[in-house]
């Protein structure tokens, strides 16, 4: 298989940007963020996307190449780490929490807003597998929000509750929260004890066994083709009954009447989350099919992530165009 750097796919887009470290506030929590400007911008105020990492990510992963690429079509972009991820604050490390990721994509929009460059009326987001869930909690009650967009979207609830595939026997479920709570009762009786589990097999040969879908995350986030020091290789447990309470596309119709673009693979296997979202969602909303492409694979393959830019650069644009006298 291609091992494709996100570095190496997103060089061309990061010469036309300027690259600025920043930190900006999430409730209690600094995160680290990396800023994109276009390096041949007009003055003045341009519109804006935030754009939020899967889960276990961090921003130099697959957030890095689609900021980069969609400053290309003339938007300052923000790419973070997620609270308890990277870069940024929080313990225990990789706790995910379905909550905190919402308020962060909150808080990048409350950045932008006040950012000198940023036309705070033209402002989209972007979320990238989890974070399609998190985005679009954070549009449906954000009206700062313009318009919003996920690649490979997924709604975490689910996706532990049911599985990748939506075909998991619920036992496995009901087992991690068994577990999640024996965790919690050990951290009581010894304070600052952590108890996490792996997020990938151990292996290669592991994760062929497990199929496709759980073969590719792995080889993205373990092998030069994805790998980060900073990313999350494990998780606390006392992400699941968090994550198990989240369900993000269950406001997918608040969004409207601003619209929503989820670009989605032909071939992944997850696909059934934004197919589902995709049918409670109103107008305007939007899927767009990457042919050939599965779910990890809209993360970094250029043969995949270039049709998405295409498609979400133009959405973008016309979406966050918005004429100053018009709006409220």
């Amino acid at each position: 298989m291609d091992q494709v750097t996100p570095l190496h796919l997103a060089s061309a887009a990061t010469a036309q940007t300027i690259v600025q470290n920043i930190t900006f506030m999430s409730a209690s929590f600094k995160l680290a963020a990396n800023m994109y400007i276009p390096t041949d911008a007009p003055e003045g105020r341009l519109p804006a996307i935030a754009v939020s990492h899967p889960a276990s990510g961090v921003k130099e992963q697959t957030a890095a190449i689609y900021a980069s690429r969609l400053a290309q079509g003339g938007f300052i972009t923000l790419a973070w780490d997620a609270a308890y991820n990277g870069e940024s604050e929080g313990q225990p490390r990789g706790l995910e929490d379905p909550a905190q990721r919402v308020e962060d994509i909150k808080s990048a929009v409350t950045f932008l807003s006040n950012h000198e460059r940023v036309d705070p009326d033209r402002i989209g987001i972007l979320g990238i597998c989890a974070s399609g869930g998190y985005v679009t909690v954070a549009a449906a009650v954000d009206r700062r929000i313009r318009a919003a967009a996920t690649v490979s979207g997924a709604d975490v609830g689910p996706f532990f509750r049911k599985g990748f595939d939506g075909k998991q026997d619920s036992s496995v479920g009901e087992n991690m929260l068994r577990e999640a709570a024996k965790a919690r009762t050990a951290a009581g009786n010894n304070p600052g004890e952590i108890s996490a589990f792996p997020i990938f097999p151990p292996n290669a040969s592991a994760a062929e066994a497990l199929g496709p879908y759980v073969y590719e995350g792995w080889e993205y986030y373990n092998t030069p083709r994805g790998f980060h020091p900073r990313s999350a290789k494990v998780m606390p447990w006392s992400s699941i009954d968090k994550i198990f309470a989240f369900d993000g596309f269950t406001y997918v119709d608040k969004i409207s009447p601003r619209p929503i673009l989820m670009v989605v693979g032909t071939q992944a296997e997850t696909k059934w989350m934004a197919e589902d979202a995709y049918r409670q969602a109103k107008e305007p909303k939007e899927i767009f099919w990457v042919e050939g492409a599965t779910h990890v694979g809209l993360y970094d393959k250029p043969e995949y992530v270039t049709p998405a830019v295409a498609r979400l650069i133009p959405y973008f644009q016309e979406h966050l165009a918005i004429d100053q006298q018009q709006v409220a």
